[in-house]
C-alpha cells in the first residue's frame, strides 16, 4: 500500500517536475508515466492531473525548468568580473555542450522533435524558449560591440549559426558519434577560434 504525502499546492507542482525531471533522466522519456510519478512521489494520480492536464504538459513543464538551469548557468559565466571577455565567450561554449551531453534527455525536450517538431509547446515554455534564444542574441550583440566577434554581421544570423553550431556538436557527441573527452574539448575550442578569428581577421585588414 502506497502511503500518500500531503503536500501544499504550490509545493507539489515542484515537487511533481522535480521528481519528473530525474525520471527523465533516469530513464528517458518513455519511463514517465503518471502512474510512476504518482507513486513515486507518494500521491495520487487525481492529485497530480490537477497541476498538469496530460503527460506532454508535464513535458514542457520539465523543459521550462531545463531552460531555467541553463539561463541560470549561462548568467554566472557573464558575470564573472575576473574573466576576459574571450574567456567568458571560451566557458560560454564549453558549458554550452556540458549542460547538453550531462543531461541529454532534458536537452531532448528543451530543443527536440517530442515537443516542438509536432507543435506541442505551451504558450508558457514557448516564452521561456525564446527568452532564452533571446539573452544569446542579446550577448551576441554585445560580444560585437566588444570586438569579441564580427561586427559587420547581422546579430540574429550570427547568433542563430552559434547556436546551431553547438547544438550540432552536442547531437555528435549525445548520439554517441563522438565519445571521447579530448575530441570534445578539441571541437569546442575549434568553435571558439573559428568565431573568434572572425573578428580578428576584421581587425587585422581595417589596420591593414
Amino acid at each position: 500500500m502506497v502511503t500518500k504525502t500531503k503536500y501544499h499546492h504550490g509545493d507539489l507542482r515542484k515537487s511533481l517536475v522535480s521528481t519528473a525531471t530525474d525520471m527523465v533522466t533516469e530513464g528517458g522519456i518513455e519511463g514517465l508515466s503518471f502512474r510512476k510519478l504518482a507513486e513515486r512521489i507518494g500521491v495520487s494520480r487525481t492529485a497530480a492531473y490537477h497541476h498538469f492536464t496530460d503527460k506532454n504538459d508535464l513535458l514542457c513543464a520539465i523543459a521550462e525548468q531545463g531552460f531555467e538551469q541553463w539561463h541560470k548557468r549561462v548568467s554566472e559565466i557573464f558575470s564573472q568580473v575576473n574573466l576576459s571577455n574571450e574567456n567568458k565567450y571560451r566557458n560560454f561554449v564549453h558549458a554550452y555542450i556540458a549542460f547538453a551531453t550531462q543531461n541529454p534527455s532534458l536537452y531532448e525536450l528543451m530543443f527536440g522533435r517530442v515537443i516542438w517538431k509536432e507543435n506541442n509547446s505551451t504558450e508558457t515554455l514557448k516564452k521561456i524558449a525564446y527568452a532564452s534564444f533571446n539573452y544569446q542574441v542579446e550577448m551576441t550583440k554585445l560580444w560585437q560591440e566588444q570586438g569579441i566577434m564580427i561586427q559587420d554581421e547581422n546579430s540574429l544570423r550570427l547568433a542563430q549559426v552559434t547556436w546551431a553550431t553547438l547544438h550540432g556538436i552536442a547531437r555528435l557527441v549525445i548520439d554517441g558519434i563522438y565519445a571521447q573527452a579530448n575530441q570534445i574539448d578539441e571541437m569546442c575550442e575549434c568553435a571558439v577560434n573559428v568565431f573568434l578569428a572572425g573578428s580578428q581577421k576584421k581587425q587585422s585588414d581595417t589596420k591593414a
